[in-house]
């Protein structure tokens, strides 16, 4: 059926886009012919899936035409010498079509293409966004959102970046060991973008895509194996970081994919093994030394996750962690989390006192979950009809239909309670 087919076009591109890009990086050398090549073979599965039916391995289809593709259209370009046209297409034609690569192994294509994205030539912003944009497939609007920057702005930065990789020369590979340091802090936070990204959908009719938050935990975990025996508390901390939000997964939407929040989850279906692992790598790398902001995010899930009832969350101790954070890392988004566990230690009035400021400095005007929160507390404090106001500018905002259905019902709510 046309429908099966798509279906399954859709899931490799979800699952297997970074793969196959990476694969492709690697075969051609360059970022834009392996994007273009990528995209020509998902249309080629659009065209001939739904007739031929879905093939037994659909990732190694859409990297063996892409393969083929490269190989036509550089046969046909008379500007290239023959002997590279003959030795290209003889390095194209025989390599191994999308190898699976063991997660205990380090040789791993999308690693690569980390490392490579995170080259200390690039600007930092730009080596994040070109992981987000080749890695996961994300548009250029979903890692606009993510930074927090016009789609324009993002678009040029994406642009550069590909450009100085081309013409910089820079090498598809991991790093010496002595090189590692210089590019870490950039890797773990692609990573995490990545597990963000799947924790909460930017778009679409899923809050959560698994298949990226899986990724970035095995990426996490690949980097911590590469760098022992002498792992970064970073490193450390930012696996347990998700592992902890991933714990509750299962517990974060009902049956139908409706938002269920954190203080009304069955935390009986929260990942105990998740939570069993990562308790000790939380406690690892406070040891290691001054915490840094993977160790505090980690410490404040931690928290959460430790509270057998939402109502033994000890949220002083989270304002605390926040206050730590806030002078390491200051940024507006930290203190609209912080200002959300204020609320919860002291009550609503300590919380809208920080996002009222935080909204007359503008710096989330256009952030939903700014809106969103506001309106949470104004519905805790009792004063509803200007929840309302802020739950209609949240959902001007939210791209995500899952989360536009929460806020809809949120909105209802204290509308009906008005009436």
């Amino acid at each position: 059926m046309v429908s099966d087919a798509v279906s399954a076009v859709e899931a490799v591109y979800r699952s297997d886009w970074g793969r196959i890009v990476a694969t492709l990086i690697g075969l051609l050398g360059d970022f834009d012919l392996a994007e273009e090549y990528a995209q020509e073979a998902f249309a080629a599965a659009l065209d001939q899936w739904p007739a031929s039916g879905v093939p037994e391995s659909p990732r190694a289809w859409i990297v063996q035409t892409a393969r083929h593709k490269a190989i036509d259209r550089f046969r046909r370009q008379t500007l290239f010498n023959e002997k590279i046209q003959l030795q290209l297409a003889h390095d194209l034609s025989e390599a191994a079509p999308a190898q699976e690569y063991d997660a205990g192994e380090i040789r791993d294509e999308r690693l690569r293409l980390i490392f490579t994205c995170c080259h200390p030539a690039l600007a930092v912003e730009a080596q994040v966004a070109l992981t987000l944009r080749t890695l996961c497939g994300l548009e250029t609007d979903e890692i606009a959102r993510a930074f927090l920057v016009p789609t324009a702005t993002m678009a040029q930065r994406l642009v550069r970046a590909k450009r100085k990789i081309r013409d910089a020369g820079i090498p598809y590979v991991i790093p010496e060991a002595g090189e590692i340091a210089a590019r870490l802090d950039s890797v773990l936070t692609a990573i995490y973008l990545v597990f963000n990204e799947g924790y909460m959908a930017t778009r679409g009719d899923r809050l959560i895509r698994t298949d990226l938050s899986v990724e970035a935990i095995r990426l996490g975990r690949l980097v911590r194996q590469l760098m022992e025996p002498h792992t970064p508390t970073e490193a450390t901390a930012l696996l347990a970081l998700m592992l902890l939000h991933d714990a509750r997964r299962e517990a974060r939407t009902d049956e139908a994919g409706d938002i269920i929040v954190l203080e009304e989850q069955d935390r009986g279906r929260w990942n105990s093994q998740h939570i069993a692992e990562a308790l000790p790598l939380v406690a690892e790398a406070f040891r290691s030394g001054r915490p840094g902001r993977y160790a505090l995010e980690a410490a404040i899930a931690a928290e959460h996750c430790k509270a057998r009832r939402a109502a033994d969350t000890d949220w002083r101790q989270i304002v605390r962690l926040y206050d730590e954070l806030e002078r390491l890392e200051p940024s507006p988004v930290v203190s609209l989390n912080r200002a959300v566990a204020l609320a919860m230690a002291e009550g609503p009035p300590a919380g809208l006192e920080i996002i009222d400021a935080l909204a007359v400095r503008g710096d989330l005007s256009e952030y939903h979950l700014l809106h969103a929160a506001r309106a949470d507390l104004l519905r805790r404090n009792g004063s509803r009809e200007e929840a309302a106001k802020s739950y209609v500018r949240a959902l001007s905002l939210v791209t995500n239909d899952r989360e536009r259905r929460y806020l809809e019902r949120r909105l209802g709510e204290v509308q009906s309670s008005k009436s």
